[in-house]
């Protein structure tokens, strides 16, 4: 890590690493923060860095390449060598503190329509409802984008009983955070945020000891003698 240059962290991201760095191994590298919405300029800068000869590690929440800038920085980078490290995304760190509700078939779908029309986010979760599967929503409500996620919610429900398991994290795995399992019906008045993590269950999906838990048709297999 001897001469790491980090470049474009949001604050609680800077923080973070600073903790792990801690002592000498933080000698000779510089911390430069960003903002949401300047995500063509953090890369142009990491960028530049690393073609001035530096080390360079551009931090982006979760996993880079689930909702991350892993696919911006690539489509930037021309003849810049990237190398991306995997993280633990938002959906799977949730669903382990609610159970195993990610047991089948599931589906991520962000209710941000800054970068995907709104029209288009709707779409995707009518054929993800309709299709029964476990759908994982990420930046589920704001202030300004509330319509589009009552409007989904409106979605699920036309495909779904209102009796189906829902459970959602609020700041998975940092301070504060905050778990409940719920039902569809009660989802639009959960008051619900963009700090959650939202993952609607499917017909196989039930409520086992407290722990949400998505059936993988294991019962199914034994009576049949099928494979997985």
């Amino acid at each position: 890590m001897t001469g790491v240059q980090t470049c474009a962290l949001p604050i609680s991201y800077i923080e973070q690493v600073k903790r792990i760095l801690s002592g000498d191994s933080r000698d000779g590298k510089r911390f430069i923060s960003g903002s949401m919405g300047r995500e063509r300029q953090r890369c142009r800068e990491a960028l530049a860095a690393a073609a001035a000869g530096q080390r360079v590690a551009l931090v982006s929440s979760g996993d880079p390449g689930v909702y991350g800038m892993a696919g911006l920085l690539l489509e930037m980078a021309g003849d810049t060598p990237v190398a991306i490290a995997p993280g633990v995304t938002a959906a799977q760190l949730a669903a382990a503190r609610l159970g195993a509700p990610l047991m089948n078939d599931y589906i991520t779908l962000s209710l941000s329509d800054l970068l995907t029309p709104r029209d288009e986010v709707l779409r995707r979760a009518e054929a993800a409802a309709a299709a029964d599967m476990v759908v994982c929503l990420y930046n589920p409500a704001s202030r300004k984008r509330r319509p589009l996620f009552e409007a989904v919610c409106a979605i699920l429900r036309r495909h779904r009983a209102d009796e189906t398991v829902v459970g959602w994290v609020r700041n998975a795995g940092g301070p504060g955070e905050e778990a409940a399992i719920i039902n569809l019906g009660e989802l639009p008045g959960a008051g619900i945020d963009m700090r959650c993590l939202v993952i609607v269950g499917n017909s196989h999906t039930r409520i086992v000891d407290g722990r949400m838990v998505t059936s993988r048709g294991y019962e199914r297999k034994q009576e049949t003698g099928g494979g997985v």
